[in-house]
């Protein structure tokens, strides 16, 4: 009798599968046996790639920090560089809003990460920034763009005009943002990053001291 085929198991494998139940379900939704299932395999079987459920969840983090694009920072200035880097980061932190947290607590040692943090900080140097402020500069576009990705400023806010009828009268439009939830969270951001990159400029250019 032929043996029965069994699963191919890879490091790559069990990031994409990892990366979609975190999609779909959250943080919490990552285990071991979980993954397992998902996979078709033994538990045992995934520690021949990770040691941890915290090394998967850091491979998937990097697996989302890979799609961010560092380009601009060798084709444009520094300015231009930070916006579209920004968006671009913005834009895929935004698909992928559950791994964030992991995200948050800095690069480690995810080569993805490393990389785009050296991008970034070698494109600020180049542009004229000295090591400390470029190091500033990179860890306050970070809370920008992850604090923008943790949730919807729009989605707080409860839809029923009753709750704050009487007592926060400055409110009272309250109700409507989740209604425009994509321009008010949108607009927030695009409002922020002008104000950094713009802010930065002035500083720069001796305007701010």
């Amino acid at each position: 009798m032929a043996r029965p085929r069994q699963t191919l198991l890879s490091r790559e494998r069990i990031v994409e599968v990892a990366a979609a139940l975190v999609d779909a379900e959250g943080l919490e939704a990552v285990s071991v046996r979980r993954l397992a299932t998902e996979l078709g395999v033994a538990g045992p079987s995934l520690y021949n790639h990770f040691a941890t459920k915290n090394e998967i969840l850091d491979a998937v983090a990097d697996a989302v920090v890979a799609q961010v694009d560092v380009s601009f920072f060798a084709t444009h200035g520094w300015q231009d560089a930070l916006r579209l880097w920004a968006r671009s980061y913005h834009a895929v932190l935004s698909a992928h809003p559950n791994i964030v947290p992991v995200l948050a607590q800095g690069p480690g040692r995810r080569p993805a990460a490393l990389a785009m943090a050296d991008t970034v900080y070698g494109g600020l140097i180049a542009g004229g920034w000295p090591p400390a402020r470029a190091t500033h500069i990179g860890a306050l576009m970070r809370y920008l763009v992850t604090g923008s990705a943790l949730g919807s400023f729009a989605l707080g806010f409860d839809e029923d005009p009753q709750v704050y009828a009487e007592r926060y009268p400055h409110l009272r439009d309250a109700h409507l943002l989740a209604e425009h939830r994509r321009s008010v969270d949108e607009g927030a951001f695009e409002l922020g990053l002008e104000t950094v990159v713009t802010g930065l400029e002035a500083l720069k250019n001796g305007v701010l001291r």
